[in-house]
């Protein structure tokens, strides 16, 4: 596997879920979350997992990144 990156703004305004299925596929050790935008969260930092935050359309609403 590869390192994972920082962020991955190239994935801001894509659906979630095919957002999500770019990242499963290039990082499969990785937990990855679609989740609305406005909800409640911990706020514990995980390197292996990344969520993706997603507006009401159903679009990626900001760069995902790991944590």
């Amino acid at each position: 596997m590869s390192s994972c990156p920082s962020s991955f703004p190239e994935l801001t305004g894509l659906p979630g879920e095919e957002a999500k299925a770019k990242i499963e596929k290039e990082y499969p050790s990785l937990l990855v979350q679609v989740i609305p935008e406005d909800s409640m969260v911990t706020m514990d930092y995980r390197e292996d997992r990344v969520r993706i935050f997603v507006d009401a359309s159903g679009k990626v609403a900001r760069d995902p990144r790991p944590g």
